[in-house]
């Protein structure tokens, strides 16, 4: 897998902090990659993708939160709103929806698991037109292209 980071230092604050996650495939199955962006206080501290290879759109968006859930610990252990224009996996994990594709269910098992890291953890759907998931969007792309390009 590869990943590129952008991270600012960690420091702790009361300021709330929202996990924005994007997962892309180019082809479903296709080349896949995630993308996160972390925004405490209104301004984005992190940022982060990676390439997973040959997968699905769902299978990218459950990697897209794990991978955020991972780096947003070092901004907070209490409160964090998880946002993803991906309805199928926040309903998923809500328990709107049941989990038929044991695949799925083994990354939604894993995502559970992180969210032990946090006080709260509340996920909401968001329109891919949201501003900070056009960012992880464009992460995603650009990890894509970039894997296109070594390949």
């Amino acid at each position: 897998m590869v990943q590129r980071e952008q991270e600012a230092p960690a420091m702790a604050t009361a300021d709330p902090v929202t996990l924005y996650t994007d997962g892309a495939s180019r082809g479903n199955p296709g080349d896949a990659a995630w993308a996160y962006v972390i925004v405490r206080g209104g301004s984005v501290v992190a940022g982060s993708s990676g390439f997973i290879g040959k997968t699905t759109n769902n299978v990218a968006e459950y990697h897209a939160i794990i991978n955020g859930l991972k780096a947003a610990r070092a901004f907070t252990r209490d409160r964090l709103t998880v946002r993803s224009d991906s309805e199928l996996v926040v309903r998923q994990l809500t328990g709107r929806y049941r989990i038929t594709k044991d695949h799925l269910a083994a990354l939604a098992d894993e995502v559970r698991q992180r969210m032990r890291d946090f006080a709260e953890v509340r996920f909401e759907n968001v329109p891919r037109e949201h501003p900070c998931i056009c960012v992880a969007d464009r992460l995603c792309n650009e990890t894509l292209d970039a894997e296109r390009g070594a390949a």
